[in-house]
C-alpha cells in the first residue's frame, strides 16, 4: 500500500504544469468532449505506464542494490531540478490529428507526450524502488496522473487561472529531493 500512495502522490505533485497536463487542456479545448478524453488519458496512461514499471522492475534486477540506491538518488535530485524548469507543449504534440476521432487522438498524443516525461521517468524509479510491488506502483501512477488532468479537462482554464503553479513546482522539487536525499542516504 506504501508503494501505491507513494506513486499517486509523486505523479500528482509532478503532473502539475506538466505538458501533458497541457496536453489535456488543449485537447479539452478542441474537441469539448471530456468523457472520451478522460477514457484516452487512462488507456494511454495505463500502457505507458505499466512499461515504464516493467523496465524500472527490470533495472532493478539486473544493477545491484549499491548501484540502484545510487542511481534512485540522483534520479530523484535531477527530478527536483526538472520541476523547476516549466514545461511547454511541443508544436508536434498539440497538433494531434483529428482524423482518428476524440478518443484516439487522445490515446496518441498522450501516450507520445509521456514518453520520457517526469511522470513516465518517475514510474520507472518507482517501480525499481518498489520492485515487489509492481502492480501498486503502476496503479498509483495511473491514478495520480488522473488525478492531476481529470480536473483540467472538465474545468481546465478556471483551475489553471487560481493554482499557482510555480508554488506547486516549487514544493514538488522540494519533495523530490528530499527523496533523492533519503534514497542516498538508504
Amino acid at each position: 500500500m506504501e508503494a501505491f500512495l507513494v506513486a499517486t502522490g509523486i505523479v500528482s505533485l509532478a503532473e502539475m504544469g506538466d505538458k501533458t497536463q497541457l496536453l489535456a487542456l488543449v485537447l479539452a479545448a478542441r474537441f469539448r468532449k471530456p468523457w472520451p478524453i478522460v477514457i484516452g488519458i487512462f488507456a494511454a496512461t495505463i500502457v505507458n505506464h505499466a512499461l515504464a514499471g516493467a523496465v524500472g522492475t527490470f533495472v532493478t534486477h539486473w544493477l545491484g542494490p549499491v548501484a540502484l540506491r545510487w542511481i534512485l538518488g540522483v534520479s530523484f535530485i535531477a527530478m527536483a531540478i526538472w520541476m523547476l524548469i516549466p514545461d511547454k507543449l511541443d508544436e508536434e504534440e498539440g497538433a494531434a490529428r483529428s482524423h482518428f476521432g476524440v478518443f484516439g487522438t487522445t490515446v496518441i498524443a498522450f501516450f507520445l507526450a509521456e514518453m520520457g516525461d517526469k511522470t513516465q521517468i518517475a514510474t520507472v524509479m518507482l517501480a525499481a524502488r518498489f520492485v515487489n510491488d509492481y502492480i501498486w506502483v503502476v496503479a498509483g501512477t495511473t491514478l495520480g496522473m488522473m488525478l492531476a488532468n481529470v480536473p483540467v479537462v472538465f474545468f481546465g482554464e478556471r483551475i489553471m487561472r487560481r493554482v499557482p503553479i510555480k508554488l506547486v513546482h516549487g514544493v514538488s522539487a522540494v519533495i523530490f529531493l528530499g527523496l533523492g536525499i533519503i534514497a542516498i542516504l538508504g
